[in-house]
């Protein structure tokens, strides 16, 4: 699988970690906790996060992002890992002011977790070269500044059990990217800033952050 074909993701499911749920005063979840983003917010190296319409408060949270290789449905626990292509990194981008009216109001997260660029990612790793996905470091830093440090032994749903049951209800797709949660230590970014994250010595990405330009 080459790095290309991930950038035509159709969605991504989620998952929080549990000092991230404390953080964010949420209760740990008995089962994941699923939102959508579409192709347009995937970007790569080289291009702006750009803070959406009508958001004052964009957060990064850095995570572990698990790369489907074959199309699946209704996958056991016990062969999940045989649906695994490879991994990257991402950054789960949060316009939290929207979150938190679409929360406060029963609505779904569309715009808050899904807006262009609202998914930065590093490269494509082979599964063959990560030995154990559950006991990797996790780290981000703006403009220097480290805000967020983590493990993926700390996420609540392992990477089996989250293939599992969104296969239940989403038949997955080659391409298809699962996010796996976030450490605590998110925050808010400015135009300007500079996010960079990293997964140990595998990945090391960095994007800046910028306005949107309304299109022509």
């Amino acid at each position: 699988m080459s790095s290309k074909e991930y950038g035509q993701i159709s969605y991504m499911p989620g998952n929080e970690k549990r000092h991230h749920a404390a953080e964010m005063k949420s209760v740990v979840p008995d089962k994941p906790l699923l939102f959508l983003k579409p192709p347009t917010a995937f970007i790569t190296e080289g291009n702006p996060i750009k803070v959406p319409r009508g958001c004052h408060e964009l957060h990064h949270e850095v995570e572990l992002g698990v790369i489907i290789g074959r199309k699946g449905k209704d996958i056991s626990e016990i062969g999940a890992m045989d649906y695994v292509g490879g991994y990257t990194l991402c950054l789960d981008m949060t316009a939290r002011d929207l979150q938190e009216e679409a929360k406060k109001n029963g609505l779904p997260w569309t715009v808050a977790k899904g807006f262009d660029t609202s998914c930065p990612v590093g490269s494509f790793l082979p599964k063959e070269q990560v030995a154990d996905p559950h006991n990797l470091p996790l780290w981000c830093n703006v403009n220097g500044q480290m805000r967020q440090e983590g493990s993926t032994a700390d996420m609540v749903f392992r990477i089996p059990t989250l293939i599992s049951y969104i296969s239940s209800y989403f038949t997955l797709e080659p391409g298809d990217v699962i996010l796996t949660g976030t450490p605590a230590g998110v925050g808010p970014v400015q135009p300007g800033d500079i996010v960079e994250a990293g997964l140990g010595s595998l990945i090391r990405m960095s994007f800046k952050v910028q306005v949107e330009e309304k299109s022509m």
